[in-house]
């Protein structure tokens, strides 16, 4: 709906010219392959800007904009200058002007889906230590690599600066998805095992967390790398952050390692692997006295059994997941697990049923995920979406699918993910042989427009 006051954007629609909404959104997405970007750009966006409902596009936008129209700035455009748009907002931050503005589920000009130009450290020592080690991202046309510290002992400031960019990467990954995340990330992660190479502590405790910092920041950064697509990168870090652990002997962070190698196995068609990989993972979580954690580790193993068709040894790890979940939580919980609620149990324990083939049992447990995730939580709302398609595709409930099909479209624009796109893709796939439908035709043709692969032309 369009928002009351806005004024028609009629500069960007002469820009437009004869071509439909369309044919130029799918201008736009070219122009922002050609400089690397991605939008998830369709008619109705369009549509939003020359109504006056986006007043300001966000960064990703703007740089597709300013590379169609070389020389014309947003003004020429018909835009508002985004100090305007964000108001007071932006004057709160105007000391700090690369503060990472939270995100809203209706915002256009806050989401901010270009997060290359974020920093990680906003304050206090921690950012003066951010600076001096790299961990600071600038933006995508000036960041340059980290540098290697020279010899120099490792306090407080440098620790709590890993520390600090583990938890804002798994911030901006909640929010957006691994694609636009990755590359800046490993920035930091190269600072952090620098100083663990040339670094010296005066404290077993400072070396611990130094220790235990880095290795969490191996696997953010694997994670990045598993949600965008780099499976081998994904698989290096991971294993990286093992011998991390290893070295330190941390048993959490080495079951941290194993959780998401499991996952990682199971989502690169290695099931068997991801039951060992998993099973590891529960021994050396058993001391720690954290039953969620547990729980997540058996729904690793129960996702992995699923894979190789194995019903029986499935439905026991569902159970043993259920049980120590209901178990609540403890003060061992780590960090990392503030994703791991109700619906994410839901939408792990759906994927165990789609892989073995039981659509609607999946679909069942997948909508209860929708119903009950956090929608701070951007990156889940688009994936238990998709998720929900699929299985919605697959046991014939074809209307349904092309609607819960079209809430995942409309999330692409803040969650770069190529998990997420190749699990809509696939959904896609399905629904082209019901295209009879006009839901499901309707729900093709934005996929075309979006340049979501899996539609068939008709």
């Amino acid at each position: 709906m369009v928002s009351t006051g806005a004024v028609p954007n009629l500069a960007f629609r002469r820009l437009r010219g004869p071509r439909s909404a369309g044919e130029f959104a799918a201008a736009v997405r070219r122009s922002a392959r050609e400089i690397g970007e991605q939008v998830a750009c369709d008619a109705r966006y369009i549509g939003r800007v020359e109504s006056g409902e986006i007043r300001c596009p966000n960064y990703a936008y703007e740089r597709v904009f300013l590379h169609m129209f070389p020389g014309a700035t947003l003004a020429d455009l018909g835009f508002s200058s985004r100090e305007t748009v964000r108001g007071r907002g932006a004057r709160a931050t105007a000391e700090i002007p690369d503060t990472p503005l939270p995100p809203t589920l209706h915002s256009d000009t806050d989401e901010e889906s270009d997060v290359l130009r974020r920093v990680f450290m906003t304050s206090g020592t921690a950012a003066m230590a951010a600076a001096s080690l790299g961990f600071g991202l600038g933006t995508a046309a000036t960041a340059v690599p980290a540098q290697r510290p020279a010899q120099r002992r490792v306090g407080e400031a440098e620790v709590t600066a890993v520390e600090k960019a583990v938890r804002q990467i798994r911030l901006l990954d909640d929010r957006h998805g691994g694609d636009g995340l990755y590359r800046r990330a490993a920035q930091p992660l190269r600072a952090a095992y620098a100083l663990l190479d040339e670094g010296t502590t005066t404290r077993r405790s400072t070396s611990d967390r130094l220790h235990a910092g880095a290795g969490e920041l191996a696997i953010s950064v694997g994670w990045l790398a598993h949600d965008s697509g780099r499976f081998e990168d994904a698989r290096s870090h991971y294993a990286e952050a093992l011998a991390t652990a290893r070295l330190a002997g941390d048993a959490a962070l080495e079951a941290h390692a194993f959780c998401n190698a499991s996952f990682l196995a199971r989502d690169t068609g290695r099931p068997r692997e991801s039951v060992r990989v998993a099973e590891a993972g529960q021994r050396a979580a058993t001391p720690l006295g954290s039953p969620r954690l547990l729980a997540l580790l058996a729904l690793r193993e129960a996702g992995g059994r699923a894979g190789l068709g194995d019903r029986s040894g499935c439905e026991r790890a569902l159970g043993r997941a259920h049980e120590a979940f209901g178990r609540g939580t403890r003060d061992a919980d780590p960090e990392w697990m503030t994703f791991f609620r109700e619906a994410e149990l839901e939408m792990l324990e759906a994927q165990c049923w789609s892989a073995l083939g039981d659509w609607p049992r999946a679909a069942r447990h997948a909508r209860r995920a929708t119903q009950l995730q956090d929608p701070h939580f951007t990156r889940n709302l688009a994936l238990y979406r998709a998720e929900l398609t699929t299985d919605l595709a697959h046991a014939g409930a074809a209307a349904e699918a092309a609607a819960t099909g079209h809430q995942v479209l409309d999330l692409l624009d803040r969650v770069q993910s190529s998990r997420i796109r190749a699990m809509l893709s696939g959904a896609v796939r399905v629904l082209g042989a019901q295209r009879g439908s006009p839901e499901v035709a309707g729900l093709l043709e934005r996929c075309g427009e979006m340049g979501v692969q899996g539609h068939t032309a008709g």
